[in-house]
């Protein structure tokens, strides 16, 4: 009788590597939407036609592996790809809103809320209990935002709450893939959810179209391009490893995003903004570490 091996396990070490990976790209993406949001590459461009751009090489990336594979693709879930792929463009442009006008590093430390706000918001959605360690973890990353946020200091800039406003949308997108990913392939939730993406954007770029400028299409493509290639790396990390070891990586994202703005534009991050991002992180740390102790 023939013996049949089992498959060897994915090294956690690759599920490291996916993820690390997908951090530098998302740092990237937040960078190419401070390039073109600023006067730096040409005559601003608004942050609607960003996220337009950041849909439209997305999506024509995707399709690009979906005509390769071919896969058979058929959803019954129309409603929840349009709810969860406007929640996606109304975050994304509020966020490349907020790059524009303050440190990469700070804005991308308050996108870190979301989990939290998809925590909050999977009460009332999907029916979820939250126990006393799940609001602690909350807490902790809420006081993070408010000391990086900084509400009432002379530093305090209101570009800020549209980065926190980012973060709450992107949590109710969360839920809403939470929802998705276990009724259909990931796959074929990229390239839907993209292309009502693009859809959607296309709508809303009408009203403030611009011509960019060469440089500004090249890195409206680099954008788009590296949101495909992040979200792709992103499947990957979590198909090789639990969540609970794969995740926390992702959080240095906020490490390349400070690399790439002091580069760029030579910001230097202040105490304030160390202490509030880190504040923040481990709350997440907290949070994704409790769900892998009940999970296991």
């Amino acid at each position: 009788m023939e013996t049949r091996l089992a498959p060897a396990p994915h090294p956690p070490l690759a599920a490291a590597g996916f993820m690390l990976l997908a951090a530098a790209l998302i740092a990237g993406t937040t960078l190419m939407a401070k390039l073109v949001g600023r006067p730096t590459l040409g005559e601003p461009l608004h942050p609607l036609q960003i996220s337009h751009g950041r849909f439209l090489f997305a999506f024509l990336a995707i399709s690009l592996v979906v005509a390769i594979k071919r896969p058979m693709l058929h959803s019954r879930n129309l409603p929840l790809h349009i709810a969860r792929s406007v929640s996606g463009w109304a975050g994304i442009s509020l966020m490349f809103a907020a790059v524009a006008f303050i440190p990469l590093a700070d804005a991308t430390a308050i996108s870190f809320l979301n989990p939290v706000f998809a925590m909050l918001l999977a009460i009332p959605l999907l029916g979820e209990r939250v126990g006393p360690w799940r609001w602690i973890a909350a807490a902790i990353a809420l006081v993070g935002a408010v000391v990086l946020i900084r509400p009432g200091a002379g530093s305090f800039h209101p570009a800020a709450l549209l980065a926190l406003a980012a973060a709450m949308v992107m949590g109710f997108e969360i839920t809403l893939i939470k929802s998705l990913t276990g009724r259909e392939a990931p796959l074929q939730i990229l390239w839907i959810n993209n292309g009502i993406g693009l859809t959607v954007a296309t709508l809303a770029v009408v009203w403030v179209w611009a011509p960019p400028t060469a440089a500004q299409w090249a890195a409206l493509a680099a954008l788009g391009g590296m949101m495909a290639l992040a979200q792709t790396c992103f499947i990957q990390a979590m198909k090789r490893a639990d969540a609970s070891f794969a995740v926390p990586f992702s959080y240095a994202t906020l490490v390349f995003a400070g690399l790439y703005d002091f580069g760029a534009f030579g910001v230097i991050p202040a105490p304030s903004s160390l202490a509030g991002a880190a504040i923040i992180i481990a709350g997440g740390v907290l949070l994704i570490w409790r769900e892998g102790r009940q999970a296991r």
